[in-house]
């Protein structure tokens, strides 16, 4: 079982912010809290088939903490060098100067039965560059040292690193203190709820403070709070009845920047699985999470164990100056929204994400081949493929110059037949016919906004990446 907790709180309200899994309201800031208009996510990659294992820092950006663009094409903006040579489980935190650190699990690959006591961690001004590279020594017991998080306790003076351990017989919550994030306290015992747990997660509130974590007594997420952030405050406070039951596992709580809304996310429990879950409420300190429909989220392609921090407009523009947005698309389903367009032995389809291989449904939405106001979707894994209607049914196949495949390549966008916030596609060369899917294929049907709600909605999508 791999561990990993980010915790994000954000919410630009807050007074302090520990980065990417900490907000803090209420506590006097050494720095003016900025204004959020964004949020940024750190991430390693997976995929069913191992085809996207990847253990360098990955960061992707948004608007509204729900719909992600990856950076640096889903490539990581840093690796480790010492160590494994990998991180897991990576978190970023704005420090009280208004800078950056990131933490991190020293583990590459998924040998779950490795020791190390220690964490990587990293300095940044911007997350546009990292320096400081040092692994930092947690403790010396022959354990793990999982999912680190911090957040900043006033009471003290000092940053709190969280962590996962295993003493005395199960996991538990360790924390050491610093100042510095190079030299550190003494490991002392954090959260001990009497059962195993793992991927602690922060939130610093106002005269009220929460914890998340997931409980190996039966799979589920809870939250925990306690007036105080002192070791042992959070035993015996867990509030809420518990979020889905088994596969899931790293909480993280975000607040939106602008209201007062919080998600909850959640990572599949197998390694493999790259797949994120997301739950909502109105109020944190309720026992009231609901889930979040997948038509309105889309995380990064193969995203693991993330960790979500609040950033200015300014600093969200500039992270995108700096790494770039993804050359290729994602094309999710509107009634079946956990469904992606895809190719398969040249078929096209719609098919569960996740899968590999995972670039079969990465498209390049090039000018229409037979007209630039139309789009042709070019094959990210077999360039020079595209889609293309055959007997109006869709698939993948070689441009071969001919005007008739030009057409038959290229598709209209319209607003979405079910809903206009969404994308329709209709063909060039058969003017009254669109791109819907039946029984998962794709294929080119006579429709309109007078179809039936059923054709209008397998006709209706929406780009992303």
């Amino acid at each position: 079982m791999v561990s990993r907790r980010t915790l994000l709180t954000t919410g630009a309200s807050a007074a302090v912010v520990a980065g990417t899994g900490l907000l803090f309201h209420g506590t006097a800031p050494a720095w003016a809290a900025p204004t959020y208009g964004g949020y940024v996510m750190g991430y390693f990659t997976e995929s069913p088939s191992s085809l996207a294992d990847n253990y360098g820092l990955h960061l992707a950006i948004s608007t509204d903490g729900l719909n992600w663009t990856p950076l640096n094409q889903n490539s990581p903006v840093v690796t480790p060098t010492a160590g494994t040579g990998g991180l897991r489980d990576p978190f970023i935190m704005r420090k009280q100067d208004n800078t950056f650190v990131v933490l991190a699990t020293d583990l590459k690959g998924k040998d779950f039965t490795r020791q190390n006591q220690y964490i990587h961690l990293w300095d940044s001004p911007d997350l546009r560059s990292f320096t400081g590279y040092r692994r930092i020594r947690m403790h010396t017991m022959p354990t793990h040292t999982w999912a680190p998080e911090a957040f900043w306790d006033a009471s003290r003076g000092q940053y709190g690193i969280l962590y996962s351990a295993r003493n005395g017989g199960r996991d538990a919550f360790y924390v050491n203190y610093t100042t510095d994030f190079r030299t550190v306290s003494a490991h002392q015992l954090y959260f001990d709820p009497g059962t195993d747990v793992l991927d602690a997660t922060m939130h610093v509130g106002t005269g009220t403070n929460y914890l998340y974590y997931k409980s190996f007594a039966d799979g589920r997420l809870y939250g925990a709070r306690s007036s105080s952030l002192a070791p042992r405050s959070f035993d015996r406070g867990t509030y809420t009845s518990g979020v889905i039951n088994g596969g899931i596992e790293a909480p993280i709580v975000v607040k939106a920047n602008d209201r007062d809304e919080w998600f909850l996310w959640g990572d599949s429990f197998s390694p493999n699985n790259g797949e994120l879950y997301v739950w909502r409420s109105g109020d944190i300190d309720s026992n009231g999470w609901t889930p979040l429909g997948k038509e309105r989220y889309t995380q990064p392609l193969n995203a693991k164990h993330p960790t979500i921090a609040p950033i200015t407009a300014a600093e969200h523009a500039a992270l995108l100056s700096r790494w770039g947005a993804p050359t290729w698309n994602r094309i999710k389903s509107y009634n079946f929204p956990d469904h992606l367009i895809r190719h398969a032995s040249n078929a096209a389809r719609i098919d569960p994400y996740p899968f590999d291989p995972y670039a079969d449904a990465q498209w390049r939405l090039r000018p229409g081949l037979a007209s630039s106001s139309g789009v042709s979707f070019e094959s990210v894994n077999y360039p020079g493929r595209y889609l293309r209607h055959s007997g109006y049914v869709l698939g993948l196949a070689a441009d071969d110059g001919s005007s008739g495949f030009a057409g038959d390549a290229t598709f209209h966008r319209t607003a979405g037949l079910a809903d206009g916030g969404w994308t329709s596609f209709r063909s060039h060369n058969i003017a009254d016919h669109y791109i819907r899917h039946a029984n998962y294929a794709l294929r080119i049907d006579p429709l309109s906004t007078s179809s039936s709600a059923t054709d209008r909605a397998d006709a209706t999508f929406r780009i992303g990446y």
